[in-house]
């Protein structure tokens, strides 16, 4: 689920961004090099900074807090189906597994009456699906394995199919926190050129994305600019932006590879159809 921590992660790598458009092996926008991250300055290692000509830019969530913004009751949804990445394909009597295996891959096989299943491993390939699978099948009748391929002699039925697991969320809640970027510098041209860059960036960033797939709405809320005469080396701008993000439940659809339907029933028996 979104966290007030992936928030902070989302605005600094966001901020990040706008400072270096070419990525970290190129210069920053604002000409110094620039320590971006979440939390409050040590005093001393910012003293260093700024006599070395570093520009901080760090995120801090206010001390307001969160404002509770539910406004539907909790429900189940599906996100967009997961097409799985091993395939299968199949003759009459054989079943051949391509692409790539992994966690969250599910194979299996439907020989006449019995069905044999495999979750699959981390680092598993087309051949050690198809290998635990034949292990599981000459437990009934014989079978030939040949790489990733699978033979079984004399099978009258045969259905061989791959699927990816679903995740599934739950909403249980929205929360708005509004959180501080500031910069601290040394130098107030260094201090507006840094900080117009991350503004200009951020307005034009409506949703920010998180881990768990859930976006959160991104808001500018005040601009201050501290330059306090107590520290004359010293020349800060906040900016103050709310991000309204969810609290998600998250859990595992169960895949169905194969099931087994009853579409009627005389007296004490019943017809069933299993594929």
């Amino acid at each position: 689920m979104a966290d007030q921590s992936d928030v902070e992660a989302a605005l600094v790598n966001a901020a990040m961004a706008a400072l270096y458009p070419q990525g970290l092996s190129g210069p920053s926008v604002c000409g110094a090099p620039v320590r971006l991250y979440r939390g409050w300055p040590d005093s001393s290692a910012l003293d260093a900074d700024l006599a070395a000509g570093y520009v901080n830019l760090t995120v801090f969530p206010e001390d307001s807090g969160e404002r509770n913004t539910t406004r539907y009751l909790p429900k189940w949804s599906n996100p967009a189906p997961v097409a799985p990445t091993l395939t299968v394909t199949t003759t009459a009597d054989s079943a051949t597994f391509a692409g790539s295996a992994g966690p969250g891959q599910i194979a299996g096989i439907l020989a006449d009456a019995n069905t044999y299943v495999y979750p699959c491993q981390s680092g598993d390939a087309p051949a050690n699906v198809a290998a635990n699978l034949a292990s599981q099948i000459m437990a009934n009748r014989l079978v030939q394995l040949s790489n990733a391929t699978i033979t079984l002699p004399g099978v009258q039925r045969l259905i061989a199919r791959t699927v990816a697991t679903q995740g599934i969320f739950n909403q249980v809640r929205r929360q708005e926190q509004t959180f501080r970027l500031i910069a601290w510098c040394a130098d107030p041209a260094l201090r507006d050129a840094a900080m117009i860059a991350v503004d200009t960036a951020l307005a034009a960033t409506y949703f920010l994305s998180f881990p768990d797939g859930s976006v959160g709405r991104l808001r500018f809320r005040q601009s201050l600019t501290l330059d306090r005469q107590e520290n004359a080396s010293l020349y800060r701008r906040d900016l103050l932006y709310s991000v309204e993000y969810p609290t998600l439940q998250t859990a595992i659809l169960a895949s169905m590879l194969f099931g087994t339907t009853t579409i009627g029933t005389v007296g004490n028996a019943s017809v069933s159809l299993t594929d």
